[in-house]
């Protein structure tokens, strides 16, 4: 479970009963470097949409990111382990640089698992410092 300590201001309430809440399938493990993503689902296709929404809530509140705008991601690897590494690369580069984007949440459109390609869509905002809080505590 994820634990968020800080004030909610009256916009964040708001985004957070205006949609529907974030199917989280993931926990944060204890690690020596920082954190460990333990992710799940149903399909391979649903592990990779939850890891990487584990490595976004675990950046923000993903509750009160609204999903304003849609981005497409591609990623390409020479195995599994690598296409994931890229994958989440990928949509954390977006993150780190413009736009800034943050998803609320993500969906796997194709995964090719002979020559380990990837298209995903992201439904979310740019990052905005006063809006998505960045102090958080995590179980």
């Amino acid at each position: 479970m994820d634990e968020r300590y800080y004030d909610q201001s009256n916009e964040q309430k708001a985004i957070q009963t205006k949609y529907p809440s974030i199917n989280k399938r993931f926990e944060y493990l204890d690690h020596t470097a920082d954190v460990q993503l333990h992710a799940w689902g149903s399909t391979l296709q649903e592990a990779f949409e939850q890891v990487t929404t584990a490595m976004f809530c675990y950046i923000t509140d993903l509750a009160v990111v609204e999903p304003l705008q849609t981005m497409e991601i591609e990623a390409e690897g020479g195995d599994m382990m690598s296409l994931l590494y890229n994958f989440m690369d990928a949509w954390l580069f977006n993150f780190c640089a413009d736009p800034f984007f943050i998803p609320r949440e993500l969906k796997v459109i194709s995964l090719d698992r002979v020559n380990f390609k990837i298209r995903s869509i992201g439904w979310g905002e740019q990052f905005n410092l006063d809006k998505h809080p960045q102090e958080s505590q995590h179980d």
